[in-house]
């Protein structure tokens, strides 16, 4: 990953930290059509998010591979 996208991956991994979010709030934050941004597709494929389902509404929550991430052993 590059650096720009190493920071705004741990931004994005500390914003989910605090609380799961509705998954329509997170792709309103941080979806991006830029091919040399991809957080969130970089946070899915490398394990550090998960998408899950509470109460019928879509979530999403950072794995125990983003908090490692996070910490700096990722």
């Amino acid at each position: 990953m590059s650096d720009v996208v190493d920071a705004l991956l741990r931004d994005l991994l500390a914003w989910l930290a605090t609380a799961d979010r509705p998954y329509a709030e997170v792709m309103d934050a941080w979806r991006t059509s830029c091919p040399r941004l991809p957080v969130w597709e970089d946070a899915i494929e490398h394990g550090l998010l998960v998408r899950t389902r509470v109460g019928g509404e879509a979530m999403v929550r950072i794995t125990p591979a983003g908090r490692a991430f996070l910490a700096g052993r990722g």
